[in-house]
């Protein structure tokens, strides 16, 4: 008994049952979103619309879904993931971009994250792209991230890429009276973002998760821009799955949305005629879906907890821990 005692609260590890000493390591599904990126701002008396946010990087490993595909970016759903025992795992839930004033640059989405400290390895998302900016002192081009900014008019200004296997591109409008001023949706989880005018962000991505299909990870439309166009023109929605809309092109009322909170969706563009900080992206979320037998009710950071059939599902919104 003494030399077992000496082995403290691992001696476990000393007879075969795993790194934790709990036990060997279990299947869990997840679904990790990043936040969404904001809409490009403009100042007053701008030259053209501003693109839509793309929305944030979207990796899961569970279900099925129609189309292109379960997970970010058109791919097929990723390989479970193993917890530990007595393994503690951090969860960073990664805030939507936020939209700035003119000069500065909007931001894009920041990434979200599971990290283990015995059996897994960090698994990130990339938060997604700020919509571009154009003709000004200091432009801002589209920015690449989980999916991508929606870009400016102009025939070699694409939008920003998205990741592999994450999220789609941005979209860009060709630059031609009376449409070319109008700036392109931001790419969504399951769709790139739309180069007709207006320009609707890219959709985002059905799971089925916690019991129930809920699509996220939407992009923003692209702002409207009123110069050339009547000012009663429409932004482009916002894609499926929380993507904010873009400005319409009214000039004193810009009117672009943010994307929704714990979807990743990227927030609408301005609409290039009054001055404006562009829309915020929505925030992500992290969900962890294990077997009931296996959830030790051990978490921090306040989760959502539900079942659905023999699994617990815990939705978190905010940065936490759960222990395997």
């Amino acid at each position: 008994m003494p030399i077992i005692g000496s082995f403290g609260a691992g001696s476990g590890r000393g007879f075969g049952l795993g790194a934790g000493g709990l036990g060997p390591p279990y299947e869990v599904d997840f679904l990790v979103i990043a936040g969404g990126g904001a809409g490009g701002n403009s100042a007053s008396g701008s030259s053209t619309a501003r693109g839509g946010g793309g929305a944030g990087g979207y990796r899961t490993s569970f279900g099925t879904a129609s189309g292109s595909g379960p997970s970010g970016g058109g791919s097929s759903a990723e390989s479970t993931i193993l917890f530990q025992p007595g393994e503690i795992i951090t969860v960073t839930v990664g805030s939507g971009g936020a939209g700035a004033s003119w000069p500065s640059f909007v931001n894009t989405g920041e990434d979200s994250t599971l990290t283990g400290d015995t059996q897994l390895s960090t698994l990130t998302s990339v938060g997604g792209g700020a919509g571009a900016n154009l003709f000004q002192t200091s432009p801002q081009p589209p920015v690449d991230g989980g999916s991508g900014g929606g870009g400016f008019a102009g025939a070699s200004n694409s939008g920003g890429s998205g990741t592999a296997n994450q999220g789609f591109d941005g979209g860009s409008v060709p630059y031609s009276n009376p449409n070319g001023y109008n700036c392109g949706g931001g790419g969504g989880a399951g769709a790139a973002g739309q180069n007709t005018s207006p320009s609707a962000g890219g959709n985002g991505v059905a799971s089925s998760i916690t019991g129930s299909a809920v699509t996220r990870g939407g992009g923003g439309g692209g702002g409207a821009y009123a110069r050339y166009t009547p000012a009663s023109t429409s932004g482009g929605a916002g894609g499926a799955g929380g993507g904010g809309n873009g400005s319409n092109g009214a000039p004193a009322s810009p009117n672009e949305t943010p994307g929704s909170a714990n979807t990743g969706g990227g927030g609408g563009g301005a609409n290039g005629v009054a001055a404006s900080n562009g829309a915020s992206g929505g925030s992500g979320v992290v969900i962890i879906r294990m077997p009931t037998a296996n959830y030790s009710g051990e978490t921090t950071g306040s989760p959502t907890v539900t079942t659905d059939g023999t699994d617990t599902i815990l939705t978190f919104t905010g940065t936490g821990t759960i222990t395997g």
